[in-house]
């Protein structure tokens, strides 16, 4: 089980990170209303997955509760290419991860120090170091 906890949607800032609809997903943008007469402050995030890169939308009361993933930032080795596949170690605990290969990313090397997100069985790579 993937490790997240609870905060209000009201407090949530650009950059951070949410589950929408059971991905995981980094908040780019926060519309908040005012409260009126009979309501409460409504929040519209706009959030991009981070595996999947598809953009989302969560509208609901400032106050409620959601998930906010606890996302491992890390760095690795790449160890091995395929066509759409990469192989890294992981160089604190040398554990090996299979995963997709980012298009910008076309000039990856053997043996090149990479810098990879993780949350759960999930990874991707972020940016080469």
């Amino acid at each position: 089980m993937s490790e997240k906890v609870f905060k209000q949607a009201g407090h949530l800032k650009e950059g951070n990170y949410m589950i929408v609809d059971g991905e995981p997903c980094k908040i780019k943008a926060i519309e908040k209303s005012k409260p009126g007469k009979h309501g409460a402050a409504k929040c519209r995030i706009t959030v991009f997955g981070l595996f999947d890169d598809r953009k989302r939308q969560f509208l609901g009361p400032a106050g409620t509760d959601v998930e906010v993933p606890i996302v491992e930032r890390s760095n690795a080795q790449v160890v091995a290419i395929t066509d759409d596949q990469v192989q890294i170690m992981d160089m604190k605990s040398y554990e090996m991860i299979s995963v997709k290969k980012p298009e910008d990313m076309a000039d990856l090397q053997n043996g090149q120090a990479v810098e990879y997100l993780r949350y759960g069985d999930q990874a991707t790579l972020v940016r080469t170091r």
